[in-house]
């Protein structure tokens, strides 16, 4: 329980007291956005890395090399634990959004904080709003922010299995043309969520496939592209289960 005790105490620490920060953030972005930008992620990326340490959580990065470094992107990653978010956005190389379920906004400070970094809010059971939520990520793409989206929709809970993919994500890259990147996370459920309320110390192996650009995929393999993209994760996430 003290690895649970320790990160609660940080998050709303670094909450209350980033409260300044916000305020400073939001008067830097009324005259440079992209410095806003830099620094939200600087700030954001140093809060995570510090709830990483405290739990316990150690990660093996597999083909970091493989995500583009010039241009914004789509990550689509399997989803199993909170943490999933936590560590992935310490290696994003760029200003990165993710979309989040919109009850998210309920919370106060930290939805100030997503907002700034380009988080986007879904609501799945309105399909409108949803098409608005992708049609926004579309322009944040446009305007050199990578989305990260996790389409299974909400946490997989059994072991080594995969809920379906939601199409409508993909349409962020065909709008967009940016590339897709598959994600694959290995062992994230052990840090909390398979022993709750406890944070266990646990090596998580993450694994970024090869870029995926659906201009390049034939008429099949565009209308498939969640299928492909699923079993591209699906393939990197059984060849790593023995490295954890």
């Amino acid at each position: 329980m003290i690895r649970l005790i320790l990160v609660a105490i940080f998050v709303v620490l670094f909450l209350i007291f980033s409260i300044p920060l916000l305020i400073f953030e939001y008067f830097l972005g009324k005259f440079n956005q992209s410095a806003k930008d830099k620094s939200s992620l600087a700030i954001v990326n140093w809060a995570f890395r510090c709830v990483l340490f405290l739990s316990g959580v150690s990660v093996t990065a597999i083909g970091e090399e493989n995500v583009p470094k010039d241009v914004p992107v789509l990550y689509i990653g399997n989803h199993r634990s909170y943490f999933d978010i936590v560590m992935t956005y310490v290696r994003v190389p760029r200003p990165t959004g993710y979309i989040a379920k919109i009850g998210m906004l309920k919370v106060p400070l930290l939805s100030n904080w997503m907002k700034n970094l380009h988080c986007l809010f879904l609501d799945r059971k309105d399909i409108k709003q949803g098409m608005k939520t992708i049609l926004s990520a579309v322009e944040k793409v446009k305007s050199g922010i990578s989305i990260c989206i996790f389409p299974e929709g909400s946490r997989s809970t059994e072991p080594d299995t995969f809920l379906p993919f939601h199409g409508g994500s993909f349409k962020i890259a065909e709008k967009s043309g940016c590339p897709i990147v598959p994600v694959s996370i290995n062992n994230a459920d052990q840090v909390w969520e398979a022993h709750l309320p406890r944070i266990k110390k646990t090596h998580v192996v993450i694994e970024y496939g090869k870029p995926i650009y659906i201009k390049d995929l034939d008429k099949d393999q565009k209308r498939r592209v969640d299928d492909t993209v699923l079993a591209i994760i699906k393939e990197m996430y059984f060849k790593n289960k023995e490295l954890v």
